[in-house]
């Protein structure tokens, strides 16, 4: 067999090998009554610390700050990345954070502030953007409004490359995860004691993991 054909069967070994050591995580989280919960953030740490997945953490994402709202209300990053906060709104915003379990802010929690300008109609939008260089030992950030105290969002900087947020039916699919022992964690804004993380087993087969948080989250602000 010639070197270039060696050289082809070789990596088409080395896909194989990959892909049958790749499996599929899907978990659903729960509420106290058993209803599907949204925007939950679900972190899953692989005991193989090398593997990466094919779809990372964004390095960068944009929080608009719109109606009065945060949007996204939940926003998942890595570890520094950078963030754009942008006011669409005509009147002024101001943003503010502290850690999310401290539920308050004050002082002595205060981590980044910026005050943006309303938005003339017309013109660009005022932005301003922070580096999450600290969220990692935070872990959720709680974002709020000065000027307007009912405005609420939050960021979840995770150090474990697969995380991400549930979707409307409450399910948050990992794929591609490496085969072997793995531990789930989840964060809801309204879970102030932490769930005890879950370890689960990824295989060939697909595996399926269940989350119930102690509480009925508030329903978010149309």
């Amino acid at each position: 067999m010639s070197r270039p054909l060696q050289n082809i069967g070789l990596a088409a070994l080395l896909m194989l090998s990959a892909a049958a050591q790749a499996g599929t995580l899907v978990v659903s989280v729960l509420d106290k009554e058993g209803k599907p919960v949204q925007d939950a953030v679900v972190v899953v740490t692989p005991a193989n610390k090398n593997a990466k997945p094919k779809n990372p953490l964004p390095p960068q994402a944009t929080i608009s700050q719109e109606k009065m709202q945060f949007i996204p209300a939940v926003t998942v990053l890595p570890v520094g990345a950078k963030l754009q906060f942008v006011n669409n709104d005509p009147w002024d915003h101001h943003v503010r954070s502290s850690p999310a379990g401290m539920g308050q802010f004050n002082a002595a929690n205060a981590g980044f502030e910026l005050r943006l300008e309303g938005k003339t109609e017309g013109k660009p939008a005022k932005s301003g953007e922070v580096t999450l260089d600290k969220a990692g030992a935070l872990g959720a950030t709680l974002l709020g409004c000065f000027i307007h105290g009912s405005m609420r969002g939050y960021i979840y900087a995770s150090e474990s490359p697969w995380a991400g947020k549930t979707s409307a039916e409450g399910i948050a699919t990992f794929e591609e995860l490496p085969e072997g022992a793995a531990q789930v964690k989840v964060w809801q804004a309204d879970q102030l004691i932490d769930i005890a993380p879950q370890q689960v087993t990824v295989g060939t087969v697909q595996a399926k993991n269940v989350m119930q948080l102690t509480v009925v989250p508030r329903r978010r602000r149309p």
